[in-house]
């Protein structure tokens, strides 16, 4: 019975930050809670985790979560999907874009009593990037060139010898 109602917890959290009802899903984190970010050098802890969301959370709108698996047990949930949003706000130093963003998420939450007490997340942020314009990353007909340019750089640094 709890591995239900865990993973029903678990779904509510994130359609409260979807339906923007942030306050809602804060209260589903317990006092102690702590979140474990892929980029982030340290574990953060309820404050911490909230200043990042609302950063996200005012940066992305018209957002939504698709899990294509939710998988539990006892006292984790794991989500696999994806975060589809629309990027209506300054994020990062960068200002709006208006972009349409899709990115891939899985998360790890533990509970105890209900409450969410640790997070690990992951998100694409090479693909975020990308989707924003901020990170070039040149397609197969472009690396030929890039190789023959980066090579004639190499040998222009040794002297020709006669």
């Amino acid at each position: 019975m709890s591995i239900i109602r865990n993973k029903r917890q678990v779904i509510e959290f994130y359609a409260a930050f979807d339906n923007r009802q942030i306050d809602q899903a804060l209260e589903m984190l317990a006092s102690n809670f702590v979140a474990h970010m892929a980029g982030m050098p340290e574990p953060l802890d309820a404050e911490a985790f909230k200043a990042f969301g609302m950063t996200f959370y005012a940066a992305f709108t018209n957002s939504h979560h698709q899990f294509e698996q939710v998988i539990a047990t006892e006292d984790q949930v794991i989500t696999c999907g994806t975060f589809h949003a629309t990027h209506l706000g300054g994020f990062q130093g960068l200002p709006p874009t208006g972009q349409r963003i899709k990115l891939d998420v899985m998360h790890i939450d533990r509970l105890e009593q209900g409450e969410i007490v640790e997070h690990w997340g992951q998100g694409d942020a090479l693909g975020l990037m990308q989707q924003l314009g901020i990170v070039f990353l040149p397609g197969p007909k472009l690396v030929p060139t890039l190789l023959k340019y980066a090579a004639s750089n190499v040998l222009k640094r040794f002297p020709k010898h006669s």
